[in-house]
């Protein structure tokens, strides 16, 4: 491997014509540039340079050596004001959700990066413990949550909270808990969490329910189409807000406010300890407006 210091000096030396000069510029002493070019011819196993009253003159390996490096030093030279750059809108973002929050943000996101085309949005929907983990292992940048997190590693703070929602088959006015036991439970993969948060609060019924559960209906882990039976007749679920406003076929289901309204809050978590890309902190900050603005959530 070439010693970029005595590269450096080599080229330079080269570049100005004598000894004196490159010392000078090199802020080194006259021996202190003869040295470096010894010890590269040295480890090169090679002469580089022919030494007379009239100057210097390269030999074949040193105009070769002289021309590739002077492209290394460039490229290190540019290596050394990329990294020290921050920009605020390029690279890629890792960021993690469940996905009724992801739902909105998305789109908002891919505004984003249509406006900023070298930035790229890296969205994965998950549920909270692989959120978490994946924080925890520095996979992702960013990671939004509906559990605050324990592990002292991971930072975290509240940004907003969004209501749980009973959601039924259109027809259903008022629901009964004899009504959600003949419709059935739609389930998904946080729907037994959500459930016992909002029916819990709501239905007394509920608690005894838990020995007897109610009876299964349908599941979907595809955040999409966890409403789709739900539309057909086929059950109950409960959802996040959001989850229940993104999906399209409104006219066919009934979300319902509750006596006893119950909410989640959601957390904006990091790696504890490690300092952000400035397009993360952009983007962290996107969220959060995008969070405080959106329809069922406030702040």
């Amino acid at each position: 491997m070439v010693n970029p210091v005595w590269l450096k000096t080599f080229c330079t030396l080269v570049d100005v014509g004598s000894f004196t000069k490159a010392a000078d510029k090199c802020f080194m002493t006259q021996s202190g540039v003869s040295q470096h070019v010894r010890k590269l011819e040295d480890a090169l196993s090679t002469t580089l340079l022919i030494r007379s009253k009239k100057g210097i003159v390269t030999t074949e390996a040193g105009e070769q050596l002289y021309r590739q490096g002077k492209d290394v030093l460039q490229t290190l030279d540019n290596l050394a004001v990329n990294i020290s750059q921050d920009p605020g809108y390029e690279g890629e973002v890792r960021l993690m959700s469940p996905g009724s929050v992801g739902l909105r943000l998305y789109p908002h996101l891919l505004d984003l990066q249509v406006t900023y085309p070298t930035l790229t949005i890296n969205y994965r929907f998950a549920p909270n413990g692989d959120i978490h983990n994946a924080i925890l292992n520095n996979t992702i940048d960013i990671g939004l949550t509906t559990a605050c997190p324990v592990n002292p590693n991971i930072q975290s703070e509240p940004i907003g909270e969004e209501p749980l929602l009973l959601v039924t088959p259109r027809h259903v006015k008022s629901p009964t808990w004899e009504t959600l036991c003949q419709l059935g439970f739609i389930d998904h993969p946080d729907a037994r969490h959500h459930a016992e948060l909002l029916l819990g609060a709501n239905f007394e019924q509920y608690q005894t329910a838990q020995l007897r559960p109610i009876k299964q209906s349908g599941f979907s882990n595809q955040i999409g189409l966890i409403l789709l039976p739900v539309a057909r007749g086929l059950g109950f679920t409960v959802l996040p807000a959001n989850a229940v406003a993104a999906f399209a076929q409104q006219a066919a289901i009934k979300a319902h406010h509750l006596p006893t309204p119950v909410s989640e809050t959601l957390y904006l978590s990091s790696l504890a300890g490690r300092v952000l890309p400035q397009r993360a902190i952009n983007i962290s900050n996107v969220i959060k407006e995008q969070v405080s603005d959106s329809i069922g959530m406030h702040t």
